[in-house]
């Protein structure tokens, strides 16, 4: 069972203001910068990803019924900030792995003991984009 809906509230009015200067250099995180279903609206997302041959591999912490993970499924594609690049990728499949097999030891640990969130979206990198500064 993926983290409680009401952390992810509190995420976003917290945490997430600080990940999100963390998320784009950091290793093991990255920002999804997607845009809003019925808003239109522009949203940076900070979270766990790691690049996987010409993939990333996202670790749905939330689920997979998150609003940006079913905006970029909506959209069929997004942008991906990590290690002060960006990348526009497409292709989003969620997908569920009760191992986790994508991901390193640790956050393999946090995703299938602690966390127990077994899902994980997909995304085929397209191109780069930009150097984030």
């Amino acid at each position: 069972m993926p983290a409680p809906r009401w952390i992810a509230r509190a995420n976003r009015v917290g945490l997430n203001r600080i990940t999100r200067f963390i998320a784009p250099w950091a290793p093991g995180w990255a920002v999804v910068i997607h845009r809003g279903r019925k808003s239109g609206q522009t949203f940076r997302t900070p979270l766990w990803a790691f690049r996987r041959d010409n993939r990333y591999v996202i670790a749905l912490t939330y689920g997979p019924e998150s609003d940006w993970v079913r905006n970029v499924l909506a959209a069929g594609e997004c942008r991906l900030e990590s290690r002060r690049h960006c990348y526009e990728v497409a292709n989003p499949r969620v997908y569920r792995d009760e191992t986790a097999t994508d991901m390193p030891p640790f956050i393999r640990f946090m995703l299938r003991r602690v966390i127990k969130a077994p899902h994980f979206l997909s995304v085929d990198v397209r191109r780069e984009v930009e150097t984030v500064r």
